[in-house]
């Protein structure tokens, strides 16, 4: 279009689009379809009734402008409640909830489309709000706060790809408690005391500076593309700690700096108000020289945490920086040189500069539940982390040593959980591993009950919980075990694995594919056993060719797993594909030769009749030994 063609005009422009919409497509496609049209009509509808007009409707994504930015926030709140009414009653794991953000500004016309930063900017504002929720700039704020009977949250300057200046960003506050209300907002302070403010922050920022370029030498970071990210960008402060670099010349210490980095997950795990990816995904980039733009594009998140750990006799070395990965800036960059009992107060240390420099508004509960003291001393620390080590390792004597070492533990500290549940994980692997009879049930039962009675806020033991109960066939305390673990955790990927592992047993395949999907997003890179329970939830809703992929990203992740061939088999039966479910019967016994119809019939723990006899008949078919 020649430039004097060009048609200009001011407009308050309207960008929605829909939180994890590739996890809903994923699941069911045609079910969100069905609902994203019926919400695209309703949100036109009502876009039109605040005199706007709808511009484009991509995908999950719509554009709508208005002439009044007061139109345009009337509108973003009324379609916000008419969608909480309509998602109250789905599922859920089908809700699907708008992130609208609201910017004013110039825009070029072309027939019916619009260009130009107000466009853009509107956009990048949207990926700012929460589920349900609404973003607007400084110039709709401006407009629209004396005249609409809401509230105002200030969330800070944030940078606009091609905008020279960072936008103020603000939320809005629907609930009528909150009308004329602006928080976080600074108030204008007398220009003398701004200029000593600003001389004295220019001399503070050039001295830090000096002390962090002298002590860390932080090489320049290449920014990470939003665009190019595997998986959506949370919604709210995303973060990635990567195991810390043992510096020690003791190879044998390695567990140590192995336990910092998962202590913190585990810390920051337990408020919601984060989306803090997994262990088993962050420590895949351990020993390999650390990309943080590589890290934060491949697991979808926007702060990376990396550190070291050199332990020198009873004293430790503890470095920690905080990077944006977007914006390829330090945070912050910190070095502890401390005596090794102090290492608890570092790991707060550190836990607490993360949520500071992140802007996350803890609530009381919260701040006990994440800085509660699980260890009474040092020792008890230190072989909690060795024992982790030792899981992983999935050997029979790794899981011997387990339980030894959790004898250790309540030997040391009968006052504290920590012993008590590890050997009720310990009892619980001799029962799945068939080390041992069914009485190691009622052992690790005993044991985790232990546990809770000393620490009833423990998400990992109310897993645990829910994992026993499960295989005494207690599907609904089990289910009601899992739900508190999550809640508890709620960045915590293997409490919603384990709940949604439940549930698949349960013969609720719907609600466990939500749980187990949210699982994988919060580790990026899982472990064979989600995509095993996903095969086993698609073939119990008769998604055969769903499960077929499920299943042989389980065995990808674990080439050797009994299960992993035999759920393979059973998928080939049922999808009438003979010849190579015999070839799947034929690996699975080739790493176990005993296994048997008769073993599956006995072991796993299906609520329904029905489920476990789809699976049974499919097995014989397949030609399982009985």
């Amino acid at each position: 279009m020649p430039a004097h063609d060009a048609k200009r005009k001011l407009r308050a422009i309207l960008s929605a689009d829909v939180k994890g919409y590739s996890l809903l497509m994923a699941d069911n496609e045609l079910a969100t379809i069905a609902t994203l049209k019926s919400y695209r009509k309703k949100m036109t509808f009502l876009i039109q009734q605040h005199r706007g007009r709808v511009v484009d409707s991509p995908g999950d994504n719509i554009l709508a402008e208005f002439a009044s930015a007061v139109d345009a926030v009337s509108c973003a709140v009324k379609i916000q409640e008419e969608l909480k009414e309509r998602n109250a009653d789905l599922p859920e794991d089908r809700k699907m909830q708008f992130r609208i953000g609201i910017n004013i500004g110039d825009v070029i016309q072309d027939e019916n489309r619009i260009y130009g930063d107000g466009v853009n900017v509107a956009a990048r504002i949207e990926g700012l709000a929460e589920p349900g929720g609404i973003c607007i700039s400084r110039g709709v704020c401006d407009h629209v706060k004396k005249k609409l009977k809401l509230g105002f949250e200030y969330l800070g300057e944030h940078s606009v790809k091609n905008i020279d200046e960072p936008v103020r960003v603000y939320k809005v506050l629907m609930e009528p408690e909150h009308a004329g209300a602006m928080i976080g907002e600074e108030r204008p302070r007398p220009k003398q005391l701004r200029f000593a403010s600003v001389v004295s922050a220019v001399v503070l920022i050039a001295v830090a500076f000096a002390v962090w370029h002298f002590n860390f030498r932080l090489p320049p970071i290449e920014p990470a593309s939003v665009e190019k990210m595997a998986f959506p960008l949370p919604y709210k402060p995303s973060i990635a700690v990567l195991a810390f670099e043992n510096m020690s010349e003791d190879p044998q210490q390695e567990y140590l700096s192995d336990g910092i980095s998962e202590e913190i997950i585990t810390t920051l795990s337990k408020t919601d108000q984060l989306f803090v990816i997994a262990r088993n995904s962050t420590f895949t980039y351990k020993g390999k020289p650390v990309n943080v733009k590589q890290v934060a594009e491949e697991l979808g998140v926007r702060y990376v945490l990396e550190g070291s750990v050199r332990k020198s006799e009873d004293r430790v070395r503890i470095t920690a920086q905080l990077i944006d990965a977007i914006s390829g800036h330090h945070l912050w960059a910190e070095r502890y040189d401390r005596d090794l009992k102090d290492i608890f107060a570092v790991q707060d240390e550190i836990t607490m500069k993360i949520v500071t420099a992140l802007q996350i508004k803890l609530t009381e509960g919260e701040q006990i539940r994440i800085w509660s003291k699980k260890y009474k001393n040092l020792d008890i620390l230190l072989k909690a982390m060795e024992v982790l080590s030792l899981w992983r390792r999935g050997t029979k004597e790794s899981l011997i040593r387990y339980g030894q070492i959790g004898q250790e533990i309540v030997d040391m500290a009968p006052e504290s959980p920590v012993g008590y549940r590890v050997l009720s994980w310990y009892n619980w692997g001799l029962f799945a591993h068939g080390i041992s009879p069914r009485e190691s049930i009622a052992k690790s039962f005993k044991l985790v009950q232990k546990a809770l009675a000393l620490d009833e806020s423990d998400a990992h033991s109310h897993g645990l919980l829910s994992s026993v109960y499960l295989m005494m066939r207690q599907h609904e305390k089990s289910i009601a075990e899992g739900k508190k673990s999550v809640k508890l955790e709620p960045n915590g990927a293997m409490m919603h694995g384990l709940l949604g592992m439940t549930l698949s047993f349960a013969g609720r395949p719907d609600e466990a594919i939500g749980y187990l999907n949210k699982g994988i997003r919060l580790d990026p890179f899982p472990e064979y056993w989600y995509f095993l329970h996903l095969s086993r939830c698609y073939i119990l809703k008769g998604q055969y060719e769903d499960a077929l992929i499920a299943t042989k990203k389980a065995i990808h992740r674990a080439p050797n797993h009994i299960y992993n061939h035999m759920l393979l088999a059973v998928t080939y039966a049922l999808l009438d594909r003979q010849e190579e479910a015999g070839a799947a019967v034929k690996k699975a016994l080739e790493i176990d030769h005993s296994f048997s119809v008769e073993r599956v019939s006995k072991t796993a723990p299906f609520k329904n009749k029905a489920d476990l006899k789809l699976i049974i008949d499919a097995m014989r078919k397949a030609g399982f030994p009985e």
